[in-house]
């Protein structure tokens, strides 16, 4: 009797130990994944026809650990869907996007049979941050709700295949700091409303490869854009918006459009290191105050200019297809002026 006594307390201690391992155990194994956005992502699977990049989304798994998804360590909600590279997957975008209210990035990048227009249900994503649509076969409009979504940091539409005019409401986006609306089939002019943005530092904004038209908006010179590429479009007049010594713009390219300004009025701004205005209808000279700027990157062939191309500074470091099919410009790295 003295003897099971004595090991009454290893058996209490055997009793605990077993417990609490098993509660371990049991809590390491218990699914994190909230079960609404379990829902959504396995009708967006459904709605892919079962695409092969999503094997991993299975229903009797945590989707927290399923490829391209990735959950918020504290409150286990979907906070990141990326998809990206695969040929194989077919169809529009599904409608549940919009049922995974937490999302701050929804990237579906490189998606060639990814078509039809930008899923409407993406405005109830009021957390997103980043949303990536690149590289796919969209087609349609670009939607006026994309302005809804006020926490919006960067918006990256290019290689689609959107028609229609820039909507103006995107300048209603308080957070944007990036706008990539490059390689479409965009017309119609800028918008005005581009030089009223109103964060605290407007977005860069990159709208090439398109087919706009017009002038420049002269509200641009409103802001201090830190990047702009409006390069390959139908664009007219003066791009005297960008230009000032109180500008902090680093990186300029409006070439292959149809701009006709005097280079030689032109005040450069210390902090641009790349300007782009080939294939253009520029005249003047280029200003001796251009040795001033630390250039990394310089053309301005296929123009109207004249006159010597001044010495120092980083000028004659470009070879002469910086400078080549001007009417009558002259000087290193170009032959000498007669």
């Amino acid at each position: 009797m003295a003897s099971d006594l004595h090991k009454l307390p290893c058996l209490l201690l055997f009793f605990f130990f077993f417990f609490f391992f098993f509660l371990f155990i049991t809590i390491s194994y218990a699914e994190l994944c909230n079960p609404n956005d379990k829902k959504a992502l396995l009708n967006i699977k459904k709605a892919f026809n079962d695409p092969y990049i999503l094997t991993s989304w299975d229903p009797q798994t945590d989707c927290c650990h399923w490829y391209c998804v990735k959950c918020d360590r504290t409150t286990h909600r979907i906070i990141s869907l990326t998809i990206f590279a695969d040929d194989r997957l077919t169809g529009q975008i599904p409608p549940e996007v919009g049922d995974l209210p937490f999302l701050q990035t929804l990237m579906l990048h490189k998606l060639p049979n990814l078509t039809g227009p930008i899923q409407p249900t993406i405005a109830k994503l009021q957390n997103l941050r980043f949303l990536d649509l690149s590289w796919n076969s969209l087609s349609g409009e670009i939607p006026d709700f994309l302005s809804t979504l006020k926490n919006l940091f960067v918006l990256t539409l290019s290689f689609n295949k959107l028609t229609g005019k820039i909507p103006n409401s995107l300048s209603q986006l308080p957070n944007l700091g990036g706008l990539r609306l490059d390689r479409n089939q965009l017309t119609g002019q800028i918008p005005d409303s581009f030089g009223y943005f109103t964060g605290e530092q407007p977005p860069s904004l990159i709208l090439s490869h398109n087919q706009l038209s017009g002038k420049i908006p002269s509200s641009l010179s409103r802001l201090n854009f830190p990047s702009i590429d409006f390069s390959r479009n139908k664009l007219e007049g003066d791009a005297f918006m960008f230009f000032g010594a109180d500008k902090m713009i680093q990186i300029l390219d409006l070439s292959r459009n149809l701009l006709e300004f005097n280079l030689s009025e032109v005040v450069f701004n210390q902090s641009l290191t790349s300007l782009d205005l080939n294939h253009n209808k520029v005249f003047g000279g280029l200003p001796p105050a251009m040795t001033e700027l630390n250039l990394q990157y310089l053309n301005v062939s296929y123009n109207r200019l004249c006159g010597q191309i001044p010495v120092g500074g980083a000028l004659q470091s470009f070879d002469l297809y910086s400078y080549f099919h001007n009417k009558c410009l002259c000087g290193a790295p170009l032959g000498p002026c007669k």
